[in-house]
């Protein structure tokens, strides 16, 4: 056997390939979109504001940007529709949605599964046959879908599971394409903010105690490994827990 082929390391190349990014103006999505660019792709991030994609696409050079909001269907399709060609779509789009089956509103526990499992399922058949069938497709699921707690997340746990469940099954479906599900842990994104608001600090105080690595993971490391996903072409029906052991403690 060769074993030359072992030596070297497989170089991150995603020179002219089209990226586009749902989430990718803000935590994971940026960072993820930021290590794309650099390593030569074409990014087009797509958010929730308009003004706000737009000022990120201009910040950081990106080739464009879109507005929708991933819980009406019509505007998935409206943003993908003047898209020739996708090589790498990522689909990180979702807040936090927490609150007790027995006492929350269950059209706000909706949402769990309509910014994740539908928005992507819409995502998927707008792009249909302009996705590339030498790319890729990243879910994003979380610690929850492994580990969920007793504190009103049982519906985004299930709706993180469904996000690693539906990967598995379009790898399938959808082959050649490559499905994969990042799997974060805690991670400093602004969204730890918009969920725990003043209690932040003192939550991710006790969290980092408890934590393998006593810190959370940053932006750029998700990103990172979203960036792996798309450039590794063995890389299919995986789920790849970036999470700094957390889901182990």
């Amino acid at each position: 056997m060769n074993t030359t082929q072992f030596n070297a390391a497989l170089p991150i190349n995603l020179h002219d390939q089209t990226v586009v990014i749902f989430g990718g103006t803000s935590g994971i999505g940026l960072a993820a979109a930021i290590q794309a660019k650099a390593a030569g792709a074409k990014v087009i991030v797509i958010g929730s504001n308009a003004e706000r994609a737009q000022q990120t696409a201009d910040t950081h050079g990106f080739v464009g940007w879109r507005a929708a909001d991933v819980t009406r269907s019509e505007t998935i399709y409206a943003a993908l529709a003047d898209i020739a060609h996708v090589d790498h779509l990522v689909l990180l789009a979702g807040s936090f949605v927490a609150g007790r089956v027995l006492d929350a509103d269950v059209d706000y526990l909706r949402r769990a599964f309509e910014e994740r499992m539908w928005a992507s399922v819409h995502a998927i058949r707008a792009l249909g046959e302009k996705l590339s069938k030498s790319g890729s497709i990243t879910f994003i699921s979380g610690n929850l879908a492994d580990r969920p707690n007793a504190y009103g997340t049982a519906v985004l746990a299930a709706a993180s599971a469904a996000m690693e469940a539906l990967a598995r099954g379009l790898t399938l479906e959808l082959a050649p394409v490559r499905v994969n599900t990042l799997s974060p842990g805690p991670i400093d994104t602004p969204i730890l903010g918009k969920a725990l608001g003043a209690g932040r600090d003192a939550f991710v105080a006790s969290l980092e105690q408890a934590l393998p690595l006593h810190r959370l993971g940053s932006a750029e490391e998700a990103g990172n490994a979203v960036v792996f996903l798309m450039n590794n072409t063995y890389m299919n029906g995986a789920v790849l827990n970036v999470d700094g052991g957390a889901r182990l403690a």
